[in-house]
């Protein structure tokens, strides 16, 4: 999937690449400019849903409430945004997850079993696994973290000089995000737009989120 053509999921009227109305991609109803997303936990892949769909989901239930663990193979992903400012990993730590730039975000893959990080790139957004020990020392780093539903939400996290910055978001917003950065980036570090894109992002995270 192209960055222009990934980013028409999230964006803008729902269309697919050819150009005709978008559909859900489990019972194939048309779309509104609204619809929700869910991801896939066998495919590890975000899927666009209609309403009915995303209602009948939450209905039947995301989690087993005997084990905490995932129920079935599709999960919704929610609207839950919470800013953390309070969230502040030392150098050490930030040097610890051995992210290569300055922007993250976390979750935890309940199929795998394991944290995993992505960052973004020129390329879309690379993965890589992190220890579960790390996991733990950002959670515990500060007293207003809400810790993330597995699969389908995320720790995003900005390094900026000596500051870090966190939100937990939803999954299908940080793919929004990495799906930007890659349609402007430039250079090895991303060049100012990407920037930009940044600072715009988290602005609207401090005015959208609950602190």
């Amino acid at each position: 999937m192209t960055a222009r053509g990934g980013l028409r999921r999230y964006l803008g009227p729902p269309v697919d690449g050819s150009g005709r109305t978008a559909r859900c991609e489990l019972c194939d109803a048309a779309l509104d400019a609204g619809h929700g997303h869910a991801v896939d936990l066998d495919d590890r892949g975000l899927l666009c849903v209609c309403r009915a769909c995303r209602l009948l989901l939450a209905q039947r239930g995301d989690r087993s409430e005997s084990t905490g663990t995932a129920r079935g193979r599709y999960r919704t992903v929610p609207d839950r945004y919470h800013y953390a400012p309070g969230l502040a990993p030392t150098t050490a730590q930030w040097e610890e997850l051995q992210i290569p730039v300055g922007i993250c975000f976390l979750l935890r893959n309940s199929r795998l079993d394991r944290l995993v990080a992505f960052f973004p790139s020129p390329a879309g957004a690379t993965e890589m696994p992190l220890p579960d020990v790390s996991w733990q020392r950002i959670l515990g780093a500060g007293p207003d973290v809400v810790a993330p539903a597995d699969d389908v939400e995320a720790l995003l996290l900005r390094r900026r000089k000596a500051d870090v910055e966190c939100a937990l978001v939803p999954v299908d917003a940080c793919y929004r995000l990495v799906g930007k950065l890659r349609l402007h980036w430039t250079g090895f570090g991303g060049g100012a737009r990407v920037h930009s894109e940044l600072d715009a992002f988290f602005t609207s995270l401090r005015e959208r989120g609950r602190p």
